[in-house]
């Protein structure tokens, strides 16, 4: 019970505040405000998996949450598309819907094949102009059908204005002036419909910058301010067998999280042939959390070698599901700080051929 001071004026603002949200409910409907404690509203955050161990546990959440706006920026080449269409896997295999607004008009099908896209249920859209995608974006999120759409890319969203002028007719500002508008009135139905909302983004360079980064992302401010999650993603180095090139290592470093905290980084091994590689991350992870020994270069886990060296060790992994799935439990137990799961570090197999 409130304290009721001699002049009644607690019971005097309760009686007020009573009356006020009475009138909100008469004018706006049931539940327009209400007391979060008393409310139905699910305050755990569900996610959608990346595809990548490390960039799951980095986010903090198990994934990319739900009901969200994100956005993978990078250079040239960093794996942005890579890892937005992985995650676009994970939701389907999960049986959920997606949908890709390919802006660039370079959407590549067999690729998004190997990566586990279901490319017969995904939908796709290669609008003309950047009013048409973001109005498509609204209607599919408003259905709420989708549990992940993907925009590629920002950049690329050029406005009826410019598309209807000519090369080199100064539009200032236009294209920010479009995603701030268009982030106002997504906002909201995304959380409400529960939609993981990917925008990829491209760098660019400020002129005559001498202090600080030159590094700007195109589209305005707005998209900055509006998303959870900023995920900046580099280039670190080529993944080499022998002399041949076979793929890239890639930083990923969330610059901004709503959900948990901020700064934390991954490093993700993208292969041409397979995407994502989820046992590169597993040894990685392994290694550093303890649970996968590595003597020279030699990789084991419990008594059960699993190879010399690095791709010896990731192959033997992809034929051998059990183990690497008890490595990954182990890990996920290890970050969450949880015991380890049965058996972790026991023998699992038999070892694999050097």
């Amino acid at each position: 019970m409130p304290k009721v001071s001699v002049n009644g004026a607690s019971s005097d603002r309760d009686k007020s505040l009573e009356l006020a949200l009475a009138q909100i409910e008469k004018s706006f409907g049931r539940g327009a405000v209400m007391r979060l404690g008393q409310s139905n509203l699910d305050t755990s955050i569900k996610s959608v998996p990346t595809g990548s161990i490390a960039l799951d546990i980095a986010l903090g959440v198990g994934g990319l949450p739900r009901g969200r706006i994100i956005e993978i920026f990078g250079s040239e080449s960093a794996g942005k598309t890579t890892l937005a269409m992985s995650a676009v896997a994970e939701a389907q295999a999960a049986g959920g819907q997606a949908a890709f607004i390919d802006v660039e008009h370079a959407m590549d099908p067999t690729y998004a094949r190997v990566l586990g896209v279901d490319v017969d249920k995904l939908l796709i859209s290669q609008p003309d102009s950047a009013e048409q995608a973001l109005e498509i974006t609204e209607y599919l999120i408003r259905s709420g059908a989708l549990d992940i759409i993907v925009i590629d890319s920002v950049a690329a969203l050029v406005p009826s204005a410019e598309l209807e002028g000519n090369m080199g007719d100064m539009q200032i500002g236009l294209q920010a002036r479009i995603m701030s508008q268009a982030l106002r009135k997504l906002t909201g139905i995304i959380h409400k419909t529960d939609t993981v909302c990917i925008f990829i983004n491209q760098l660019r360079e400020k002129v005559g910058v001498v202090f600080g980064s030159p590094e700007v992302t195109p589209g305005g401010r707005a998209l900055k301010f509006y998303s959870s999650v900023r995920i900046d993603l580099r280039r670190v180095e080529a993944v080499k067998v022998g002399q041949d090139i076979i793929g890239n290592r890639i930083r990923a470093r969330v610059v901004k999280n709503k959900v948990a905290p901020p700064f934390r980084k991954a490093e993700i091994e993208i292969l041409f042939d397979s995407g994502i590689s989820k046992e590169g991350s597993l040894l990685d992870l392994g290694v550093e959390d303890g649970i996968v020994k590595k003597s020279g270069s030699f990789y084991s886990y419990g008594e059960t070698r699993l190879g010399q060296g690095r791709e010896a060790s990731r192959k033997f992994l992809k034929t051998n599901t059990d183990i690497r799935d008890q490595i990954e439990a182990a890990i996920r137990a290890s970050e969450d700080g949880s015991a380890p799961p049965e058996g972790a570090g026991e023998t699992a197999g038999a070892p694999a051929s050097n």
